[in-house]
């Protein structure tokens, strides 16, 4: 069947109008935010229910033509790129907020609901959604849950997967499951849950998620301390920790704050210049929890740990201090960064850090290095920036290289290659430093049972 063919008959699945082929769409629903690989895909469509999702799925399957999800297209691994001429499934049509269950404190979503929709649904019945990072306002439920998102609050309240109580997903069979049943206890064998959870739309597709809230936060107040050094971080972290439950710990670099004051947004937190700074939230729930935080940060200056800091007073000041770190991602965007979004356990960070940055820094002294990241969970951020009169392609070619030195080191010190972004196709060939050979087989098992003809996003975590 020609393509042209193929397309009427995917028209005939969908409403009327839902099947996009011309240029600009196949060039804004074929990527996220990577710039690694230019987009291809054959049509967009958009499906509206379950059943035509199911409909998608089953005349793929009889045509052999592949599948690729698409959310909010906000991923930095390319996991929602269509670049070998597929269909793009977006689900952008599909984002209704279906049920809200005060007694259980669930909703049940739509895949295109955007996370922010579900963060403000939630604060309207006076409860919380915990997921939160800096692209909140356009990724969708769908897409968090295909990349088990996590973000900013993840040292509190874990990640997406945490918040997921049951799915509806459409497999590459194009058979309806319905997983968990959105119980809390339930020993009835395979949690088939966890499994979509993360797959990156390889064994199936996300139709409904019932997600779970939590009481909202009470006066939630931000610190911003500055370091004299990365080594002075992690006892900042413990010392803070042993007071108080804090529901976010980040950090960055001087030179990632530097490109955030300079687009002059937001005003330097202190005077102090520092070559490292965290930023923890913590709930000033009454007065001796804030006195605590400034108890605990005064002992930290005493201990050498800490150069400077700021507390917000007001809820202005809270969004401001945290703009110096949810800003960093667009501002170095101009760089066209080449980003690794790598973890350790917590206590491994600063020695880890310390090698990546030599290992960079001794083979490419004049490219920029910018990190940041949420290192209360010992997820780091590097961010290697472009320089202004290097080719594209000769830049990503010299960083391929500055991969297999850092994946290295991410394997010697049994780390992920991928914390929270996703494998997609810009880590898939180094999956192996964090997954062995049997576990490989195994996730290929484990496709092959639900997408038995591999339509479903096809050369995604793995060829």
């Amino acid at each position: 069947m020609t393509n042209p063919a193929l397309i009427d008959e995917l028209k005939t699945l969908v409403e009327p109008g839902k099947v996009l082929t011309d240029a600009d769409s196949l060039n804004a629903y074929g990527k996220d935010w990577t710039k690694h690989f230019a987009p291809a895909p054959l049509a967009i469509a958009f499906p509206k229910s379950i059943e035509q999702v199911q409909a998608i799925v089953r005349w793929a399957n009889e045509h052999k033509v592949a599948l690729v999800p698409s959310g909010g297209r906000t991923g930095l691994s390319a996991a929602a790129v269509a670049a070998h001429g597929e269909v793009v499934v977006a689900f952008d049509y599909m984002n209704r907020i279906l049920r809200f269950d005060e007694i259980d404190r669930t909703v049940v979503c739509e895949p295109g609901v955007v996370t922010r929709q579900l963060q403000d649904f939630a604060a309207d019945k006076g409860l919380y959604y915990p997921v939160d990072f800096a692209s909140a306002g356009s990724s969708q439920i769908g897409g968090n849950i295909g990349t088990n998102a996590g973000g900013i609050k993840v040292i509190r309240y874990g990640m997406t997967r945490n918040w997921v109580a049951g799915l509806k997903v459409v497999t590459g069979k194009g058979d309806l499951l319905e997983l968990n049943k959105d119980l809390i206890k339930n020993a009835t064998g395979y949690d088939l849950r966890q499994l979509f959870i993360g797959a990156e739309g390889t064994l199936g597709f996300v139709v409904e998620a019932t997600m779970r809230l939590d009481r909202a936060p009470t006066n939630l107040t931000a610190l911003v301390l500055g370091t004299p050094d990365l080594d002075s971080i992690m006892p900042v972290l413990h010392a803070f920790q042993d007071k108080m439950d804090l529901t976010a710990f980040e950090f960055f670099s001087d030179k990632a704050l530097a490109k955030v004051l300079a687009r002059g947004d937001v005003p330097a937190p202190f005077e102090t210049e520092c070559p490292f700074y965290a930023l923890l939230e913590f709930e000033a729930s009454t007065e001796e929890r804030a006195e605590q935080a400034l108890a605990t940060f005064e002992h930290c200056v005493e201990q050498g740990w800490v150069l400077d800091g700021v507390m917000s007073q007001s809820e202005q000041q809270l969004q401001n201090l945290w703009k110096l770190r949810e800003y960093i991602s667009e501002t170095i965007s101009h760089w066209t960064p080449y980003k690794n979004d790598v973890s350790v356990t917590i206590g491994k960070v600063p020695a880890f850090l310390k090698e990546i940055d030599a290992i960079v820094a001794e083979h490419y002294p004049d490219f920029e290095i910018v990190w940041f990241g949420h290192i209360g969970d010992g997820n780091l951020h590097l961010n290697i920036l472009k320089p202004d009169a290097m080719d594209k392609d000769e830049f990503f070619a010299k960083c391929a290289t500055v991969n297999k030195w850092v994946f290295e080191i991410v394997q010697k010190y049994a780390g992920s290659i991928s914390a929270e972004h996703g494998v997609g196709m810009t880590k898939r060939d180094y999956l192996g430093y964090s997954r062995s050979e049997a576990e490989i087989a195994c996730m290929k098992a484990i496709k092959a049972v639900f997408d038995p003809n591999g339509i479903m996003n096809p050369g995604k975590i793995f060829v």
